[in-house]
């Protein structure tokens, strides 16, 4: 992995295209929100089934926090459709056949040549890109369980969320004088409400 891709540092923007062609940036998938993103082998691989079979099954979980996921694959368009069809994923799956980020990442995982993937990372970032955890997958045990990217997922949004603990001092004297921009959502609510139709 490239030397700057740390705990702290900002993971590249790509712009790549999704499982339907449509190109998306990963800040655009992001949003404002956390995002677990998958640099993945392909679907040629059982490994990345069962870890991509765990996020599916527990998606309804990252909806409700707020937190995006996305993966990448060297899959063609065809390949990447049937891969997350497989899997049951909702998220959206990028298609990287030019190993565009295997080479500017030096993530290609040389024992294979026969499917040249990428060497598979797990990354749980924060918002703006910003590096939380990196997991290596070469081996199926460093691979984050749902188990694991909850606690970092805790430790993220704890982070970047203002109102994390509503006990915290100021908040409730925030809210009531109508200061919604420590609360995430109702600061987009009351912008929103106030955009002329």
């Amino acid at each position: 992995m490239r030397s700057d891709i740390v705990p702290g540092g900002v993971f590249p923007d790509y712009e790549l295209p999704d499982h339907t062609g449509a190109v998306h940036s990963l800040s655009e998938l992001q949003g404002r929100n956390p995002l677990v993103l998958t640099l993945a082998r392909g679907h040629y691989c059982p490994k990345e089934h069962q870890q991509h079979l765990e996020l599916a099954a527990s998606q309804p979980k990252f909806g409700v926090a707020y937190t995006q996921i996305a993966t990448i694959a060297t899959d063609d368009r065809h390949e990447l459709q049937e891969f997350r069809a497989s899997v049951g994923a909702q998220w959206t799956f990028l298609s990287d056949p030019g190993r565009i980020v295997q080479r500017d990442l030096a993530i290609q995982e040389y024992t294979d040549p026969d499917h040249d993937p990428m060497i598979p990372h797990t990354l749980v970032l924060k918002p703006g890109l910003v590096i939380h955890s990196i997991y290596n997958g070469y081996w199926f045990w460093g691979r984050p369980s749902v188990q694991d990217l909850w606690h970092d997922l805790r430790a993220a949004t704890a982070e970047i969320r203002p109102d994390w603990d509503l006990s915290s001092s100021g908040l409730r004297e925030a809210w009531t004088a109508g200061e919604y921009s420590l609360f995430h959502g109702w600061d987009r609510r009351i912008e929103e409400s106030a955009t002329p139709g």
